[in-house]
């Protein structure tokens, strides 16, 4: 029986992106491998917001070919040396569950750099492949984040030595977005993919209000997910409240690194028509969305953000409402390419955003059926966990 390490930061119950994503595609790995091979999560506690509170299992067995292993992790509120800490013990803790154990592969699925080196750190002793699934280019993302830290061109030049070692060790490499293919043009030894995000089964199948606006006068837009640098929410939504008062309404769900200058904007300006709620299970957050009349994505204004594709696009687009998205490069394409009834403008443009909302014809009907079909997570996992079964199968026939 051949035995399968898998890594990713986030799990269930974590709410997040990654958690979204590694969560139903291990299941369905350990369902195509039954009979031929075991798969090992390694992961954490749910740690990804500290107003988030809930409990999990340090060892759990969800079927009898996958064994989750949630390791604890030291309390932070998203800052920067916060994650390093936190992944430092995760990392720590994963290397010393492995050592005693014999793989034939390993997956690790990365935001952040680090998973994808410390799969690559296993798989090298080991001796055995290694599939990534790339779901952000963070030596990009630090670029424009640290603009004026004194350490940056010396951090920049460590992370990117440390990038190309493990990128150079993969077999096989899936990218989120295919706006990172030209990133990786000079790794021609890996094979690629471009298995993106997708909507889930529950989100599919969830009875959805999709009515339209109740009272135009008073337009209610919801935004749920990180509240960090990289969403840049507290460069858009203040100024949007404050110009347009009362005749929005805005709702922000979530938490991150950012959320306290988010908060300052919001007494700055002294606004009554914007708020900010802790992060909810999902269930909850499905009544906000049946509840809105827009839903809303954000990135910032950032040369990093013009390769990536926004997961919570996916989770949006199976309510039948307007989507307000303030992305540009490769997102931007996608959107207006795939998603019915989104209108997108340049990122932290509060003006273009003010300017669509008030020129939302809210007698169109939306219908994005065909998305869902086309992007349904189910799907989309069947075919990347069997391109980790095929790379396991394969590097099995080469041995014998």
């Amino acid at each position: 029986m051949k035995r399968i390490l898998y890594l990713t930061f986030y799990f269930e119950p974590d709410l997040c992106a990654g958690s979204f994503r590694n969560t139903p595609l291990v299941k369905t790995l350990a369902q195509q491998s039954e009979g031929e091979g075991i798969i090992e999560v390694l992961t954490t506690r749910p740690n990804r917001y500290a107003s988030y509170a809930v409990t999990a299992p340090a060892l759990e067995a969800i079927s009898e070919n996958l064994l989750v292993k949630r390791f604890s992790m030291p309390s932070h509120k998203s800052g920067m040396v916060d994650q390093v800490l936190s992944f430092a013990s995760y990392a720590a803790q994963v290397i010393k569950a492995t050592q005693s154990t014999k793989y034939d592969l390993v997956v690790a699925s990365s935001s952040r750099l680090f998973t994808a080196w410390l799969g690559a750190q296993i798989a090298k002793k080991q001796g055995i492949p290694l599939y990534l699934d790339i779901r952000d280019l963070f030596v990009d993302t630090i670029q424009d984040v640290l603009k004026k830290a004194w350490y940056k061109n010396l951090l920049l030049r460590w992370l990117k030595r440390i990038e190309q070692q493990t990128f150079k060790r993969a077999s096989h490499i899936n990218l989120i977005s295919e706006g990172f293919r030209p990133y990786f043009k000079e790794q021609p030894s890996a094979g690629f993919t471009y298995f993106t995000n997708g909507v889930d089964d529950e989100i599919v199948d969830h009875p959805k209000n999709t009515s339209m606006v109740k009272d135009p006068s008073r337009i209610k837009i919801v935004y749920a997910g990180n509240i960090g640098e990289g969403q840049g929410l507290h460069c858009i939504l203040p100024e949007v409240a404050s110009t347009m008062g009362q005749q929005v309404h805005i709702t922000v769900i979530g938490d991150g690194g950012a959320r306290n200058l988010l908060d300052q904007y919001i007494k700055t300006l002294g606004l009554s028509n914007i708020e900010v709620i802790p992060p909810m299970p999902r269930a909850e957050l499905f009544s906000y969305y049946d509840e809105s009349d827009v839903l809303f994505i954000h990135l910032n204004d950032y040369p990093a953000f013009l390769k990536v594709l926004p997961s919570k696009v996916f989770e949006l687009a199976a309510w039948n409402k307007p989507i307000l998205a303030g992305v540009s490069g490769y997102a931007k394409t996608f959107i207006q390419n795939e998603v019915q009834g989104a209108y997108v403008f340049h990122p932290c443009d509060h003006k273009g955003m003010i300017t669509y909302l008030e020129h939302i014809d809210w007698r169109t009907q939306i219908d994005r059926s065909a998305f869902l079909n086309t992007y349904r997570r189910s799907t989309i996992n069947k075919h990347m966990a069997g391109s980790m079964m095929d790379l396991m199968l394969k590097s099995f026939k080469h041995e014998y």
